[in-house]
């Protein structure tokens, strides 16, 4: 695995090594040992799937509170997403700034998202995956959330007119 901090101080991108033969290849996409020589939470409790149907699909923009805060670790494994995250450390300088990429199965990327970042991505393709590891158990009641359109983030979604739940439709716009 090859690991590039990206503009967001502790967030990475992390490109995975293919060993390739006649047959196709084989990649490791999680290693504790890599993870803790690079001073990155290694401690990781959870997988989880988002399967969406249709390209235009927007979830977020999430994060859990102290004393759940979670470290994700996400790979798209089926189409292409645009992904986002918002750094949210208040003594960070770059605090509410955001940065945006597109993940594509055949890309062989993960993105590498600490503690104290908010996380959301639009589906780019119809039947788009996204597997992601997190490095705590789910909370509802320390669940929280960033409207998608927040004036202030600005941020700048590839597709007009998402399709968005309720509850990512019910966040404040200026929660953090």
């Amino acid at each position: 695995m090859k690991f590039f901090e990206t503009e967001l101080k502790c967030s990475y991108i992390i490109e995975l090594e293919k060993l390739e033969d006649e047959r196709g290849f084989f990649s490791r996409s999680w290693d504790r040992n890599e993870f803790k020589e690079q001073g990155l939470n290694h401690n990781l409790v959870q997988c989880n799937i988002s399967f969406s149907k249709k390209r235009g699909t927007l979830r977020g923009m999430h994060f859990q509170k102290k004393p759940f805060e979670e470290t994700k670790l996400v790979r798209c494994t089926r189409g292409k997403i645009f992904d986002v995250i918002i750094d949210l450390r208040a003594e960070s300088n770059t605090y509410k700034k955001w940065i945006g990429m597109e993940l594509k199965s055949d890309d062989f990327k993960m993105l590498y998202i600490p503690e104290g970042f908010a996380h959301g991505f639009q589906t780019l393709e119809d039947n788009t995956e996204v597997f992601y590891q997190v490095s705590n158990w789910f909370s509802p009641e320390h669940e929280r959330g960033i409207r998608w359109d927040d004036k202030e983030l600005d941020i700048k979604w590839p597709i007009d007119n998402p399709i968005i739940s309720k509850k990512d439709l019910s966040y404040d716009r200026e929660i953090y």
